[in-house]
């Protein structure tokens, strides 16, 4: 019997060890409860990115001579009625029709866009813009910034991201969820080529539209030619910053090039000074736009 009894208690002794043995790893291990007895919160996941609206109720524009329509209606003036962002004209069935329709359009669209707007003046336009709490913004900018008197009166990469990115700040302080539209900035140097061998659009360029790119615009040698090039090259590098930028904004799109890419004609050049888009040109930067924004065919 003592040796039966004392054999038993052994036998208690040895699972009691293991089963605080088992125990004690329990507790240590990572998906055991804790000391509390209370298994550990998941970390919340985070809010799903806001969708797209394709069918925004309100918009405004900001930009300079291109979103104004310059040249478009009338030699050296202002023609917005045109605007591929904002016009009302029946013929160019700009973005704002397609978008809200004429009449929303009317009501419910606003340009501020500066002819000879660079982009250190786009913070005080996103915040006139940002009084209204427009569903959209839509951005061109950036052409200035490259037209200037010389190649060195360029604005640098590094002042063009700050003043963009002051921008947004600007509109996300006022309206978080406005959705933002950038265009990239058009390919000077193709505009150049297609309107260089008219007589009277060169005539009009010597009044000072791009010096950078137009001036001695018959000049093809190799110094002309590098610093067309050194103009080109800078725009892209426009483009490429207004990319990053609008990269790290949930409620912006890029246009990933298309307007740059746009092989504008004659057709699409103003009758005035073969640079600036005609009331086709705005026709075509109208339908890009809608693209952009609806991701859906064009309605022409």
């Amino acid at each position: 019997m003592r040796t039966r009894s004392h054999r038993s208690r052994a036998a208690v002794a040895v699972v009691s060890a293991a089963l605080l043995g088992v125990a004690g790893c329990d507790a240590a291990g990572g998906a055991s409860p804790s000391p509390g007895g209370t298994q550990a919160k998941a970390k919340p996941s985070a809010p799903p990115p806001p969708a797209w609206d394709s069918s925004p109720a309100s918009m405004a524009a900001v930009g300079d001579s291109i979103t104004r329509g310059f040249d478009a209606c009338s030699v050296l003036s202002d023609c917005p009625e045109v605007s591929w962002a904002t016009g009302t004209e029946t013929d160019v069935n700009s973005l704002a029709v397609r978008l809200l329709g004429a009449s929303g359009a009317a009501a419910r669209s606003w340009n501020y866009a500066a002819t000879g707007a660079r982009m250190a003046d786009l913070p005080a336009q996103m915040a006139k813009a940002a009084v209204r709490r427009p569903a959209l913004v839509t951005v061109m900018a950036g052409a200035n910034d490259a037209c200037r008197s010389s190649v060195a009166a360029m604005t640098s990469v590094a002042d063009f991201r700050a003043s963009f990115e002051e921008s947004l700040k600007t509109l996300r302080r006022a309206v978080p969820r406005s959705q933002v539209y950038v265009t990239s900035v058009p390919d000077l140097k193709r505009l150049w080529s297609q309107g260089k061998g008219n007589a009277l659009g060169q005539q009009v360029w010597k009044l000072g539209i791009c010096p950078s790119m137009l001036a001695d615009a018959d000049a093809v040698d190799a110094v002309a030619t590098a610093r067309r090039d050194e103009v080109r090259g800078r725009v892209e590098a426009y483009n490429s910053v207004l990319k990053e930028v609008c990269a790290t904004d949930r409620l912006c799109r890029f246009d990933g090039g298309a307007v740059f890419d746009y092989a504008f004609g004659a057709a699409q050049l103003s009758p005035w000074d073969f640079f600036h888009p005609s009331r086709d040109g705005q026709a075509r930067l109208a339908e890009i736009a809608y693209r952009g924004v609806t991701g859906k065919k064009a309605v022409t």
